[in-house]
């Protein structure tokens, strides 16, 4: 037997005639002599297979328990045996024991093992018989206490033969039904383990869902919620299974708990629908969500499934499509515009300066004269940003010195109106000289609205200007942060501040960063900002360290090799 198996009630049914035969034995015979080496077998055999089944150790003992089975049941055939024959033989009343011993086997052995059993009985049966015709004045298993059974007749005869009858009958019977019983237990668990199977691999799915995912019963208490659910609407399913959903969600998410409910009541589903959620560090989280009411015979309700995403990355994204859309535009605009106006502006500046030279004008004319021409150059200055910001369109990549173009543009900025003796400048880098792929212009240009941005921001009260560069060579990439110690920029206003013509200060023309950002665009640059009020502010560019080709080929031939 590859697989030893048993009925459930095989264990009770064989104490119950353990019992049975210890009652008669004890009881009603008064336990004799000639029983108690095999009874005391019998008990052995019951209690050893008994312990075995109750236990795991028949699967890894299946042929002991077997073999101690086996023998429990020749015992008690013995026993049974014994007990007809003190109790009348033939007469006997307790014959009916040995049909509740093929019964019993019927739930341990296959049909052919239980006609065995039935045969060993019949078999057993019929020697008790034999054995009880002898006398004490001849052997007891002779040829004439057998003639002496078929010389009394039919009284004889017949209750043998229909005791050995009814003994196979029993036996094909049982056996017959606790096959066809085996067999429906078979098909049963592997129906309960193919369902358990489905359901573990559909829940596994449901629960690993990219998609947040929960699930309303016709109460509008919550019987689902996957783990991105969890992350999504921050809460923990052990937490609100089993919860009304307008109780789990009517504090940070009522319009979710509104549109989970109008499923239930009204029948509304909403295939796309765009919701706020508050998470538990105050953060408004836009969800995409979709729900459906599920209904069953009769059109009735059985609840309401929501799926939905965070699309805090979607409209991170959407913002900055944007931004580029504003740019190109503003760009346009101002490539179309700039050639049409900065030579009549200059002309009006030249004229103005020289009528201020060669007249005699009063001191408040003068004044007029000169704040025309204070207008014109910061005019001039508005429109030579807005070239630079037109003009940064197709970016020439070549190698570029990071370190030594900060310095050159830091030696611009000492003479740039901004800067002043109280503005301290440090300069952290891992390496001496690092080189990175790039348009040597366009990052000059960038590295210098920085700093200007970041010395306006500190103004007169002055601070410090921390360059700081790190090269990881795992990535190739170099990171490069601009840090300074001004006011901070609020969280509110730092998704506006690379729209063209937005400033935070009173002068400031707004294109700054706008440059700045057009320019990563450009060259294909991450530009990240943090900011803390009263603590600064710091800009992050991300730069792609240069490899020359002599690099690349050795890389080539290392990985060949």
């Amino acid at each position: 037997m590859n697989k030893f198996k048993v009925q459930n009630w095989f264990l009770p049914f064989r104490l119950a005639q353990y019992i049975i035969l210890s009652v008669i034995v004890g009881i009603w015979m008064g336990y004799p002599n000639f029983m108690h080496f095999q009874f005391v077998l019998y008990s052995i055999a019951t209690l050893s297979f008994s312990l075995l089944l109750a236990t795991d150790y028949r699967h890894k003992l299946q042929h002991l328990t077997l073999f101690l089975i086996i023998c429990q049941f020749v015992l008690e055939i013995v026993i049974e045996s014994s007990i007809i024959y003190a109790t009348g033989n033939i007469n006997s009343q307790f014959s009916v024991l040995l049909i509740l011993t093929i019964i019993s086997a019927s739930l341990v052995f296959r049909l052919i093992g239980t006609l065995l059993t039935a045969s060993t009985v019949s078999v057993a049966y019929a020697l008790i018989i034999w054995f009880g015709f002898g006398t004490d004045a001849m052997p007891r298993f002779t040829i004439h206490a057998l003639q002496t059974i078929f010389a009394v007749g039919d009284s004889i005869f017949y209750p043998i033969f229909m005791h050995m009858l009814i003994f196979y009958l029993i036996a094909f019977i049982s056996g017959y039904l606790a096959e066809r019983l085996r067999k429906r237990d078979q098909e049963l668990a592997e129906a309960s383990s193919a369902l358990q199977k489905a359901k573990l691999e559909t829940d596994d799915i449901l629960k690993n869902l990219n998609s947040g995912l929960l699930s309303i019963d016709r109460s509008g208490t919550i019987i689902f919620f996957n783990k991105a659910a969890e992350k999504i609407l921050d809460y923990k399913e052990e937490n609100i299974k089993g919860v009304a959903c307008t109780t789990v969600f009517s504090e940070r998410m009522p319009e979710l708990a509104e549109i989970l409910m109008q499923g239930i009541k009204n029948h509304i589903a909403y295939p796309r629908k765009e919701v706020t959620v508050i998470n538990n560090r105050k953060e408004s989280i836009p969800v995409g969500l979709s729900t459906s009411v599920l209904t069953e015979k009769g059109n009735q309700i059985r609840g309401v499934i929501a799926i939905f995403t965070d699309l805090t990355d979607a409209k991170k994204l959407e913002s900055k499509v944007r931004i580029s859309d504003q740019l190109a535009a503003v760009g346009e605009l101002a490539a179309s515009i700039a050639h049409e106006i900065r030579n009549p502006l200059a002309a009006i500046s030249g004229s103005v300066e020289v009528l201020k030279d060669e007249l005699d004008v009063s001191e408040e004319n003068a004044k007029l004269m000169s704040l025309i021409v204070k207008e014109s150059d910061r005019l001039t200055h508005i429109l030579n940003e807005f070239l630079i910001y037109a003009r940064i369109d197709r970016p020439s990549y070549n190698k570029v010195e990071l370190l030594h173009l900060i310095s050159e543009v830091l030696e611009i900025v000492y003479h740039h109106k901004s800067y002043h003796n109280g503005i301290k400048v440090n300069i952290e880098s891992d390496e001496s000289m690092i080189y990175v792929n790039g348009d040597e212009g366009l990052i000059k240009q960038l590295l210098l609205n920085l700093v200007v941005n970041a010395c306006e921001a500190m103004g007169t009260d002055g601070g410090e200007l921390t360059f700081r560069l790190a090269w990881h060579e795992s990535t190739g990439l170099v990171e490069m942060y601009v840090q300074d110690t001004g006011p901070g920029i609020e969280h509110h206003l730092l998704k506006n501040i690379y729209q063209p013509f937005y400033s935070t200060k009173k002068e400031g023309t707004g294109l700054g960063l706008a440059i700045v950002h057009r320019v990563c665009t450009a060259l294909d640059l991450s530009v990240h900002i943090s900011s803390q009020m009263g603590e600064g502010s710091t800009f992050m560019v991300v730069f792609k360290k240069f490899v020359s080709q002599t690099d690349t080929d050795s890389i080539s031939v290392e990985e060949y090799a």
